[in-house]
């Protein structure tokens, strides 16, 4: 194995369309699969309905994200496992006698309605970031963002939690924080579209999967996404550690817009301005705070603890 995975020092990376082109190359497919059919892997992602669905035809406003390419036989089992929408996946060409773990996963991608390919040892090579490929590159869908117009939709009049970021920027914190509000029963999550982390493989796995069930919207201005959701019934909530109320007094439940900086400089002052009220999480620790991600947790759970006790209060 030392020998077959050897080191792209020297050697020029391309693309994966420089290497196959815009579209697939359907003389190469092992299996020619109707991606559109439900339930394929190939599929899923590919739409977001007003309520967060992913079924129907894309609409060409949405926004999307890149495709990721993930190589290594570990880690395309574990897109496999976290249901990452796939969109195509190379594997080698064996030569002699082939390697059972690799067809183990070409068949898995086949069952799933990835289109499969076999390529040789210098292609993937030549796709590679690292030269560890062990035989294996897979490219994700884009995802596609939900509009803000979706978020409020699945909130309709009802008790709802929104969270809106403000420039978070870590990938991990981001995907911990989508998990959270997935869990809570949020109706959204708001982020910028610039400046911010944005939905890649690792918000995949640190939100084990809960960007597939919570719509996300991309914003170019939060402020005024804020008065966006003022404007439904929203209270806007900012929390800082400069606040001069704590959570435990804060009106958090009803419908509620929770406003997160970023992990450095917080939330900006205009959006600070913005927000109806603020609050802080009390501590009696010497260390400064929690991250971004561990205090959005506890302010959903308080969210979900007040709307379930039927107050805001």
């Amino acid at each position: 194995m030392a020998r077959q995975q050897k080191s792209n020092k020297g050697k020029k990376r391309v693309s994966w369309n420089e290497a196959f082109g815009p579209k697939d190359r359907r003389s190469g497919r092992e299996h020619d699969h109707d991606n559109s059919a439900r339930g394929s892997r190939a599929g899923r992602g590919a739409s977001r309905g007003g309520k967060g669905a992913l079924s129907g035809a894309p609409r060409p406003s949405r926004q999307r994200s890149v495709s990721d390419l993930i190589e290594g036989r570990r880690a395309v089992a574990e897109a496999l496992a976290l249901n990452i929408p796939l969109k195509n996946a190379l594997v080698q060409v064996a030569s002699g006698e082939r390697d059972q773990e690799i067809e183990t996963l070409a068949k898995q991608f086949s069952s799933e309605g990835v289109p499969v390919e076999r390529v040789s040892r210098q292609v993937l090579d030549a796709l590679s970031s690292h030269g560890a490929h062990q035989g294996v590159i897979v490219r994700t869908r884009p995802f596609e963002y939900a509009e803000l117009s979706d978020i409020l939709e699945k909130a309709g009049s009802k008790d709802a939690l929104v969270v809106v970021l403000d420039h978070v920027t870590d990938e991990g914190n981001f995907g911990a924080i989508v998990r959270s509000a997935e869990v809570v029963g949020a109706a959204g999550v708001v982020i910028a579209n610039a400046r911010a982390a944005q939905v890649g493989v690792g918000a995949y796995k640190t939100s084990a999967g809960a960007v597939l069930h919570v719509p996300i919207a991309r914003v170019s201005n939060v402020s005024r996404a804020l008065e966006e959701l003022k404007s439904a019934g929203f209270w806007t909530c900012g929390a800082t550690e400069h606040a001069t109320d704590d959570v435990w007094g804060a009106p958090l439940g009803g419908r509620l817009a929770l406003v997160m900086g970023s992990e450095g400089a917080g939330i900006s002052r205009l959006v600070l301005e913005t927000c109806d009220f603020t609050c802080k999480l009390p501590q009696r620790g010497k260390i400064e705070s929690l991250n971004v991600a561990q205090a959005t947790t506890v302010m959903c759970y308080e969210w979900l603890r007040r709307v379930s006790m039927g107050g805001v209060s």
